[in-house]
């Protein structure tokens, strides 16, 4: 039984080596675009006005908010979210190859930008106290993290359809 067990295993190992070689090329595509979202990161003091930078590295519970340009910083982190839902958008077509499954994706993306960016001017502007919650919804602005929830999602989601 030991033996059978461990002969079921080697093939699944070999079965999940196969798969991978398959697809070495989705997965070097899908590691250069994560260095691609890296790189926006790793730059980002040099591509995009943020004051907000620094002042989240402080402990800014007590501290009002800095001065900002506000049409500065609105370009600003329109142009990190552009290039970060650009590059995960590129991503999810990478991995899942789907146009319908790219335009919804686009379309939340857009929501999300004229939601998340609303929120923060209103909250900038409106809630001098509410550092937390700038800090949160600045950080859906600056990070990809849809792309984040929507890989396993439509992973899911594939996975039901096929049963």
């Amino acid at each position: 039984m030991f033996f059978f067990c461990g002969f079921s295993g080697l093939i699944d190992f070999q079965n999940m080596l196969n798969k991978l070689l398959e697809n070495k090329f989705k997965i070097f595509g899908a590691i250069l675009i994560v260095l691609g979202l890296a790189l926006v990161r790793s730059f980002e003091l040099q591509l995009f006005y943020d004051p907000f930078l620094n002042y989240f590295q402080n402990d800014f519970n007590n501290l009002p908010y800095p001065q900002v340009e506000t049409s500065k910083l609105f370009f600003g982190l329109f142009f990190r979210y552009f290039l970060n839902s650009a590059l995960s958008l590129i991503l999810i077509y990478f991995l899942f190859k789907d146009i319908d499954m790219l335009k919804f994706s686009a379309i939340l993306y857009v929501l999300f930008l004229i939601v998340l960016l609303g929120l923060f001017f209103t909250i900038l502007e409106f809630f001098p106290k509410a550092s937390w919650l700038l800090f949160y919804v600045r950080r859906f602005i600056i990070q990809p993290i849809l792309v984040l929830l929507f890989i396993p999602g439509f992973y899911y989601q594939l996975q039901n359809s096929k049963k």
